[in-house]
């Protein structure tokens, strides 16, 4: 019994270090290198919810996000950001309302195939808090707008091997005013964004 005990604990100990670095990931309290990363398409989403005629809200999602982030810790203010979704990816896991939102009455997939957000300026707002002012293109329309961003953590992917950094922005724009006016006020106007992204670390 005390010989079957010693195994268990030797193998306990032998897989410990195995286990750890399995359990290591994205954490706050990591500091985040200087550098350029690129997204991380398949953790990457931007999600928004449109009000449905006044009784419910309705969601989607548009996965398959690529672009790059540039940025300094000691200089946050002179970061770059360059986001692109692919507007024929977008999903509200109902094929006949995926259709119109990517047909000519909505945002136009065939004419817009790209929904684009370039930062203009990074401000800090808290110890993990940031507002991204920038540029969004839509159907084909650019316009100013901010975005409020939380820092969710840094650390190496420990399966990817990769170093990751993790994000979670919100913010609202009106569809209007980027052309899109397919059933307003019937169909709201207003439309929230959230975002969730990963960026993996280059070079």
């Amino acid at each position: 019994m005390i010989k079957a005990l010693r195994r268990i604990v030797l193998l306990a100990a032998a897989l410990a270090p195995a286990f750890a670095s399995a359990q290591a990931g994205g954490n706050p309290a990591t500091p985040v290198p200087a550098g350029t990363y690129s997204v991380e398409s398949h953790h990457t989403q931007a999600m928004f919810a449109i009000n449905h005629m006044g009784f419910n809200d309705f969601f989607g999602v548009i996965p398959n996000a690529t672009g790059s982030l540039t940025l300094d810790p000691a200089n946050p203010a002179a970061a770059r950001l360059d986001v692109r979704l692919p507007v024929a990816a977008i999903s509200t896991t109902n094929n006949i309302l995926d259709g119109e939102l990517k047909g000519p009455s909505w945002l136009d997939a065939a004419q817009f195939p790209e929904i684009r957000f370039t930062a203009t300026k990074v401000t800090l707002t808290g110890a993990r808090a940031a507002r991204i002012d920038g540029n969004l293109t839509l159907h084909g329309v650019t316009k100013p707008i901010t975005l409020d961003a939380t820092f969710g953590g840094a650390g190496t992917n420990p399966m990817s091997k990769a170093f990751t950094i993790g994000f979670s922005a919100t913010g609202v724009i009106k569809r209007s005013d980027f052309g899109v006016t397919k059933y307003v006020p019937l169909i709201g106007d207003e439309v929230r964004l959230t975002i969730t992204a990963a960026f993996e670390k280059q070079g």
